[in-house]
């Protein structure tokens, strides 16, 4: 005799059960945790998550409760809220919900307020005191990125290294971004650059791509927050997406709200930087060309005006010569012998004034205004 078994049910048919269990059972309830994972679309649903410290529920509120609802600015990551509304079953992936209709915040989640606790201490520490920053290196030539070596991160900052700044040298060290072990791995990360003696990185960067406040939550570590702060090379810390804040972000030198925006941050654009060198270079050797044209202008310029100084100078200096000349023929005793007069002299050179002063024999020496000649005394 054959055995009878039971009809098998379809997957739709046990869902659908499900379904109507769940939610005959769980209507009109009042749930208290904190958010994780908030995203608002542009359809104006917002879809998170509820936590506590043992398990989540995913939750979803529509457009039109979300609308209405006086704590919507609120409702974000490690925020505490107490929420209305029914459970749901999404039949095609058999996945069960929290349809939100109504809610409103009930204080500050715990991983929150772990947060705002070990960032206030930090801060009153002066681990993130502006006065700690060091200036980023313009142009590195090693990099250092410690992430995971899975997804889009990697890949995507090594394109927009490599494509703004070619001749680069990059090096990964692989570690976990998510959950209680990342911590200890990214400080391996750190402390491997940090000593590391065959290559010496010019700049590190910390990076992970976007996630839920719980997912990146391991970047707060308060010994990861601490081994950024004291690292000697320079950091840049890109932690999720621009409106997500780690404590990481705080302590490096620099934030960057994403990955690629870090990469970007990193490194020039070499070829924007050779043309701008090139415009400058050939700036430079106009100017210097112009300034040179200039003072070989004014060169000429003086060359002329001391020529016509020395010109004229000459002029009124043989001027002066001339006039000296007439005065002193005027004052010279030959200056009367063009006039007839001679000049009788001795033998040693005295001048003949009386014809006493001579004696037979004596010879004289006459000079006339042109000539000299020589008589003997014969009486």
């Amino acid at each position: 005799m054959e055995e009878k078994r039971p009809r098998p049910f379809t997957v739709s048919a046990l869902t659908a059960e499900i379904k109507g269990s769940l939610e005959k059972g769980f209507n009109h309830i009042y749930v208290e945790a904190e958010i994780v994972g908030f995203k608002l679309y542009p359809s104006g649903h917002a879809y998170f998550s509820l936590k506590d410290e043992s398990a989540t529920i995913s939750c979803v509120m529509f457009a039109n409760a979300y609308q209405r609802c006086k704590a919507a600015a609120g409702l974000k990551d490690g925020a505490k809220v107490l929420v209305y509304g029914n459970v749901s079953v999404y039949i095609p992936k058999g996945q069960y919900q929290l349809v939100v209709l109504a809610a409103k915040l009930a204080g500050t989640g715990d991983l929150m307020q772990r947060y705002l606790e070990l960032k206030a201490k930090l801060e009153a520490e002066g681990l993130f005191s502006p006065a700690k920053k060091r200036p980023l290196p313009f142009m590195p030539r090693r990099i250092g990125i410690v992430t995971s070596e899975a997804g889009a991160v990697i890949h995507d900052m090594c394109n927009v290294l490599t494509r703004r700044f070619p001749a680069l040298e990059v090096r990964l060290f692989p570690c976990q971004v998510q959950g209680s072990e990342a911590p200890a791995t990214i400080i391996r990360g750190l402390r491997y650059f940090n000593s590391a003696a065959d290559w010496q990185a010019d700049l590190l960067i910390v990076a992970r791509g976007g996630g839920s406040f719980e997912d990146l939550f391991c970047f707060n570590d308060e010994s990861l927050v601490r081994e950024v702060a004291a690292s000697r090379i320079p950091i840049i810390s890109a932690v999720g997406h621009e409106t997500d804040f780690s404590l990481c972000d705080f302590a490096a030198d620099r934030r960057a709200g994403t990955p690629s925006i870090a990469a970007e941050i990193a490194v020039p654009v070499l070829s924007e930087l050779t043309f701008t060198l090139d415009t400058l270079a050939r700036r430079m050797t106009g100017s210097l060309r112009q300034r040179g044209d200039y003072y070989a202008q004014r060169l000429d310029h003086l060359s002329d005006s001391l020529k016509s100084a020395l010109d004229l100078y000459r002029e009124r200096l043989e001027r002066r010569l001339e006039r000296a000349e007439d005065r002193l023929n005027l004052l010279s005793p030959y200056g009367v012998l063009s006039r007839g007069y001679s000049l009788t002299t001795a033998a040693d050179g005295s001048v003949v004034r009386s014809a006493a002063a001579l004696k037979e024999g004596d010879l004289v020496t006459t000079r006339l205004a042109s000539g000299t000649f020589t008589s003997k005394v014969v009486e």
